[in-house]
């Protein structure tokens, strides 16, 4: 793989690498990169992972090639504290529950003794915490030069540490942004250079989409009405009629998120922006944000917060107009619903053509690679999604001994895939099998519902300890499961990839479904239409190597070193009886396979 990156390197010819588990391709990119001299970005697909290459994979190779040219890790901004927005809340804090006030002191304990403002590095802040959104900024609220503490800015240092370094750790979503930004013509978030070197590429297609595209939430108006009410009090204490202001455009926020329902939902924009209800409700929304307008002209000038809240306004105004255009081709436009907030989204069905102008670039190399890329040995899918015409595509195998290492079952007897209360079904149907893992296990969920039902079965029927994804951050969490090394993980899509659990602490993954994405995914569904117009197998063509490429992630989880032993159960029976089980089988490692849990009891035995 180091041969391959190297040539790469020089030839620029864009390099596709599927490197399966245990390659080493961490050290097989890295050693060449350093090697070269080249000014290299290196994306990853998460923070954690980001963490691990820069905190952990790098140094060592630095260490081991004497390598001694500056190198930086970049985060997006909303990881790092923005003291002119944490300043402001000593003026006055809104509404928080208990816990958001004690993570506010968290914070501010922190404050003083950070020299990167990261907020990973807060012990004890919760992952989802209510005061995240305070203490960072976004770039609806930044001031940018205009911040009196810009020169201090936590975030402005890192990016100026990334400019002057010759290797810089970035995330998909920051590489994304960057390409995003620049489109734009204001500026650049991440430096030129002469290699880009995106890893776990196979998330780079569904990321890319939601930053070539637009989002629009009523996050932004509640966050816009609560800044204009700290602005008011600090800057314009006579101007009654700005909170007035936010009041309404709070309000009105609230109404359109309600026409949607009371439950969290997905689903197609076009055909719920016919219904009266919420066409009166983007009326009303629109005719505060006129009013707003007004009145926030008169306070221009005032003071920063209030002449940014006018900025903000004219700007999200625009985004919303646009999210709106469903008349537009080429574009998904779909809603999402949570709890409290409904955002729109506009993701073009493709980005192939936009990335393909990227890769055209003279003098730059890209390398894409991820243990999880082809289907079977083609890497079409991947290849066509983002405009890779003319790539050289290498398949390397797991150096890992899956025979004697794993047994795969599929039990019989399962329950429907559309069966009510399956999670807890399965989870009573494998308590047996659990319990006879030495180690611990993962039980991976295609649903929060499954999860939480899993959940439930197991702390009620396990004598070990049950940890739930969500219940603290992930990365405690995982430290927890392997201190203990016998713990059972529940957890959905965002533990199915970029985990590295070696040894005795996991024995057993047990994945409930094939993580097929709901056929009523808007963007998919987009996608599928997109597909039918062209006369093309939309399940073929879209669905079935998504799932194929999910699962690989999956699975991936159990075997990470060349000492692991362990058992991976699927829990649909769909891979066993329906035609295109085969095409998920044949690219999965050679695991010997069972239909019957009886059967895994013996190599459990030989488990330690």
């Amino acid at each position: 793989m180091a041969a391959a990156v190297s040539q790469a390197l020089s030839s620029r010819q864009p390099l596709v690498i599927e490197a399966g588990t245990g390659t080493g391709k961490t050290f097989a990119y890295l050693a060449p990169v350093l090697a070269s001299g080249k000014k290299v970005i290196l994306s990853t697909g998460s923070r954690n992972l980001q963490e691990q290459l820069f905190h952990r994979d790098l140094p060592t190779l630095m260490n081991a090639m004497d390598y001694h040219q500056p190198v930086a890790l970049l985060k997006g901004r909303a990881n790092y504290i923005c003291i002119e927005r944490l300043n402001l809340l000593n003026h006055s804090v809104p509404h928080l529950s208990e816990a958001g006030l004690a993570d506010l002191q968290r914070v501010r304990r922190f404050m003083p003794m950070t020299h990167s403002g990261d907020i990973g590095d807060i012990p004890g802040l919760a992952e989802r915490s209510d005061v995240l959104p305070l203490v960072t900024s976004n770039n609806d609220n930044c001031l940018g030069r205009e911040c009196p503490h810009y020169d201090d800015c936590f975030l402005v240092k890192a990016r100026t540490k990334a400019m002057e370094a010759q290797i810089v750790v970035v995330n998909h979503h920051l590489f994304f942004a960057d390409m995003a930004v620049r489109d734009t013509g204001f500026g650049q978030l991440i430096p030129d250079a002469d290699a880009y070197i995106l890893d776990e590429a196979h998330q780079l297609p569904d990321i890319a989409g939601q930053y070539f595209g637009q989002s629009h939430s009523s996050r932004q108006w509640l966050d816009l009405a609560r800044d204009l009410r700290l602005a008011q009090k600090v800057e314009a204490k006579d101007m009654v009629q700005i909170s007035k202001v936010a009041e309404q455009i709070e309000r009105h926020a609230q109404d359109l998120r309600l026409c949607f329902g009371y439950d969290s939902s997905r689903g197609q924009l076009r055909p719920q922006l016919a219904k009266p209800e919420i066409k009166h409700a983007l009326e009303r929304l629109n005719d505060s944000l006129s009013f707003a307008y007004e009145v926030l002209k008169l306070a221009l000038g005032r003071g920063e917060q209030l002449d940014q809240g006018f900025e903000r306004l004219v700007s999200l105004r625009s985004q919303l107009a646009s999210v709106m255009d469903i008349e537009q081709q080429g574009y998904s436009f779909w809603y999402e619903c949570t709890r409290l907030h409904v955002s729109f989204h506009k993701t073009p069905l493709s980005v192939a053509e936009r990335f393909s102008a990227e890769l055209a670039k003279e003098q730059v190399s890209w390398i894409f690679t991820s243990a999880t890329l082809a289907v079977g040995t083609s890497f079409a899918h991947f290849c066509k999604d983002m405009g890779l015409d003319d790539s050289r595509t290498v398949q390397l195998e797991s150096p890992f001994d899956y025979t004697l290492q794993s047994r795969l079952c599929v039990p019989r007897y399962l329950p429907a895939a559309n069966a009510p209360n399956r999670g807890r079904l399965l989870a009573e149907s494998l308590l047996d099998t659990l319990n006879q893992v030495p180690g611990g296990s993962f039980f991976l969920c295609t649903s929060y519902k499954a999860m939480h039902e899993v959940a439930e079965v197991l702390r009620q029927q396990l004598d070990r300890t049950i940890l739930v994804q969500g219940e603290d951050n992930k990365v405690r969490l995982l430290e927890k499961f392997g201190q203990d090394g016998r713990a059972i993980l529940v957890a959905t899509s965002s533990f199915w990839e970029g985990i590295d659990v070696r040894g005795q602490a996991l024995q057993c993954v047990v994945i409930d479904k094939l993580p097929f994405s709901a056929p009523d995914d808007p963007q998919l569904s987009a996608r599928l239409e997109d597909c039918r117009r062209k006369g093309e197998d939309g399940f073929a063509s879209i669905q079935l190597p998504k799932a194929i490429i999910t699962l690989k992630q999956g699975v991936g989880r159990l075997i990470r070193d060349v000492s692991d032993k362990g058992v991976l159960i699927i829990t649909d029976d769909r891979l066993v009886n329906r035609a295109y089980g085969g095409d998920f089988l044949n690219s999965l490692p050679a695991m010997p396979r069972t239909r019957s849990l009886s059967a895994l009891t013996p190599f459990l035995l030989t488990l330690e």
